[in-house]
């Protein structure tokens, strides 16, 4: 599957208040677009981090790189920057950062 995140969003409302986790490990700002769809872009250091999810997410990254582990699966995967996979609603994944940091865009679906 492909997906192509853009620069930038234009007509966007953004949530000044950061979604933290993980001590500040995982940090994510919320955007609404302007067709009322809900995205959440992130920074993740160094660490593993489990995350539980309600509905369907995609996730890009942008830069750096990551392994995940999604429920079920017992191989990890390797993404590096313009890579998306998805994540089944109510399930979780496994992300790991073993150097640098690895941005993100998060779309629910």
């Amino acid at each position: 599957m492909s997906y192509r995140t853009p620069e930038n969003f234009a007509n966007v409302t953004a949530t000044c208040k950061a979604n933290v986790y993980f001590e500040g490990k995982v940090v994510s700002h919320g955007i609404t677009l302007a067709d009322g769809s809900r995205k959440t872009l992130g920074l993740i250091y160094p660490g593993s981090y489990k995350f539980d999810t309600g509905a369907p997410e995609v996730m890009e990254i942008v830069a750096g790189q990551c392994r995940v582990r999604i429920e079920d699966q017992s191989e990890w995967q390797e993404y590096a920057a313009g890579a998306t996979f998805e994540v089944p609603g109510n399930s979780y994944f496994t992300i790991e950062v073993s150097d640098g940091i690895s941005e993100y865009v998060c779309s629910f679906k």
